[in-house]
């Protein structure tokens, strides 16, 4: 396991119509993710997925925001001095807001259009292709049929921002995605095992019915 160090501000000293405004940043709904992966199946479209780095700092902070030197990399000749945030930074009120704008104006420059209800959701039209992208902070699904439109849209994200490698969509929010060419099946065997270790019960009995079957119920 390797360890990380962030800079965090302390975003409960912040106040509001000062040091930040805008706050709120729309965030998909399962029920959007379900549609989008029945509308790929239906089309026969691929499903894949990116992530962007360290989502939080991509974003521009309009508001005038200023931070004191972190414990342990204090300047001596200058203690006093106090640093000017120019992006955002993990613990600020309006990261998820600046980081969502940023994402979502470089999107929309790439010909895309918004959804007018899901503000998550983005398509492309070239000729008769579909490009659809589905944005879940910093998790980027899209469905395509079109490989040559599949890899542009991977190529101008990862020039803009810092990405993990495009793959197949494989796993998102909890469920496991398995692309077939009979359809996409959906699971959540992993989510499972993950709670059955979490409460330790790994080793327990497996049982058809989880209660006791020859207890006698007993008026009270």
């Amino acid at each position: 396991v390797r360890n990380k160090a962030r800079l965090v501000a302390k975003g409960y000293n912040q106040e509001e119509g000062i040091d930040y405004d805008e706050t709120y940043a729309p965030i998909v709904r399962l029920q959007a993710i379900r549609l989008l992966l029945a509308f790929a199946c239906i089309m026969d479209f691929g499903l894949f997925q990116m992530d962007v780095k360290s989502i939080f700092l991509n974003g521009l902070i309009e508001e005038e925001v200023y931070i004191g030197q972190p414990p342990g990399f204090v300047d001596y000749e200058h203690p006093k001095d106090v640093y000017r945030l120019k992006m955002a930074l993990y613990g600020l009120k309006q990261a998820p807001r600046s980081s969502y704008d940023r994402l979502n104006s470089f999107i929309i420059k790439q010909s895309f259009t918004r959804g007018q209800v899901d503000k998550t959701l983005f398509i492309k039209k070239v000729n008769s292709e579909l490009l659809i992208v589905q944005i879940y902070v910093n998790d980027i699904i899209f469905c395509v049929a079109n490989e040559i439109l599949c890899k542009e849209f991977s190529s101008y994200m990862q020039k803009e921002f810092e990405m993990y490698m495009m793959e197949e969509l494989n796993f998102f929010l909890g469920l496991q995605i398995k692309q077939m060419k009979h359809g996409i099946f959906l699971s959540q065997t992993k989510y499972c095992i993950e709670q059955i270790k979490k409460f330790g019960m790994e080793k327990c009995k497996e049982v058809s019915t989880p209660m006791e079957t020859s207890r006698k119920s007993q008026d009270t």
